[in-house]
């Protein structure tokens, strides 16, 4: 069966529909990369950057750096070109980094330094933890954003090719910093990481065309009553 493009638009629409809880987690999502330190292997490097610099408006006013009103009624954020500046010259944003992204090499926690923050909204936030000895495999959680909405996700990637979805629920993973990454079931972390990916992304697709064939159903159901009458 051919999908009008009519009914498509109908679909695209309603999904679009912007609401107070689910306005902004829906739109580019963060991304998080794990470094080793060439020159200090007891070093973990985490650089996080925001999906969209609307997200950072959100987060400035969960922080009390912006006003309240910033976020309308109906979810939509006043973005501001200044608003990245206010957050990151605060001190309420680094910690709340700190708090948000933790390393530990096993049981022991690694400490978290935030180098100076730079055009935060392109280039995001980079934090060096320093581990109680050199590093092979660490334990990265990832809870940016997820106190403000659990539907936010992170897309992070490591040495090797490795990666993984951080989420609500699914805030900790283990990278392997320090020889060949692990595989589960003769895969690579990352075949794991696109199979979810493509699980999300046909979720999606299918919700739009259920929309689509409902709206064509109304849309000759209409018809007929039209050519009955």
């Amino acid at each position: 069966m051919v999908i009008p493009l009519a009914a498509l638009s109908v679909a695209a629409a309603v999904l679009a529909l912007p609401s107070p809880a689910a306005a902004h987690p829906f739109g580019d999502p963060q991304t998080v990369s794990i470094t080793p330190d060439e020159q200090r292997p007891d070093v973990v490097r985490v650089r996080w950057r925001v999906g969209g610099p609307d997200d950072l408006t959100l987060l400035g006013v969960s922080l009390g750096l912006l006003p309240a009103d910033r976020v309308l009624l109906d979810g939509a954020v006043d973005y501001r070109s200044t608003d990245p500046a206010v957050i990151a010259s605060s001190a309420q944003f680094p910690a709340y980094l700190l708090k948000q992204i933790t390393v530990a090499d096993g049981p022991r926690q690694c400490v978290g330094a935030v180098a100076p923050l730079m055009a935060l909204a392109r280039a995001g936030a980079t934090v060096d933890y320093t581990c109680p000895g050199p590093v092979g495999t660490v334990t990265v959680a990832v809870r940016m954003l997820t106190d403000l909405n659990p539907a936010y996700r992170a897309m992070a990637t490591g040495p090797g090719g490795q990666r993984a979805v951080y989420g609500s629920g699914e805030d900790s993973h283990d990278w392997t910093l320090a020889g060949d990454p692990p595989t589960v079931g003769g895969t690579s972390p990352s075949t794991g990481t696109g199979r979810s990916a493509a699980v999300q992304i046909a979720a999606v697709v299918g919700a739009a065309l259920l929309v689509a064939v409902g709206a064509l159903l109304v849309s000759r159901r209409l018809r007929r009553r039209r050519a009955v009458a």
